[in-house]
């Protein structure tokens, strides 16, 4: 399954380390009306932990845009617990994304490749913006960790988005014959 840009998200709700359940399309930070949802491996990936961390540090200037942030992975509640030192982050994590949940939102999924790794089935990284509309205005989706928008590039285009002279539409809505 392929999300379609311009399509409602998905309603799937998550839970937060702090134990509440909520959607992940739910913006919690005053002025923000669009939501950045960043799929991560879990917290046996080194890259993750540099990308969420990384996130942090323009966490202000995508709220002064109106985005609010979310990252979610397939960990259980401890191994989030047990990744948290290692994230130095202020926007909500959740954990607990099933397969399920990962399929309707069309990831990669893999499989461990030892008991060192991780012990459960993971989503590759998947980042999604959410619009007012709750519609799929951006998404990226890949199969390995290696590949993941730069942030400085997705900031500044975010920004282009969200400025009301740009007129800037969703893009990748054509749908063929």
């Amino acid at each position: 399954m392929k999300l379609k840009a311009g399509d409602p998200f998905p309603d799937i709700s998550v839970t937060l380390d702090s134990g509440e359940i909520v959607p992940l399309t739910q913006t919690k930070q005053a002025g923000c009306d669009w939501k950045l949802i960043v799929v991560y491996r879990g917290q046996h990936c080194p890259m993750c932990t540099r990308y969420l961390n990384a996130l942090e540090q323009v966490k202000n200037t995508l709220q002064e845009t109106g985005i609010d942030i979310i990252a979610v992975s397939a960990d259980s509640k401890a191994q989030l617990s047990q990744h948290k030192p290692a994230l130095n982050v202020s926007f909500d994590l959740a954990y607990g994304l099933t397969l399920e949940q990962m399929e309707q939102l069309g990831l990669y999924i893999s499989n461990p490749r030892s008991a060192q790794e991780t012990d459960h089935r993971f989503a590759e990284p998947g980042l999604f913006v959410v619009n007012e509309k709750n519609e799929l205005h951006v998404v990226d989706i890949s199969n390995n960790p290696f590949v993941r928008p730069d942030i400085a590039t997705l900031i500044s285009g975010l920004q282009w988005i969200r400025n009301p002279d740009n007129h800037y539409p969703i893009r990748g809505t054509y749908q063929g014959h």
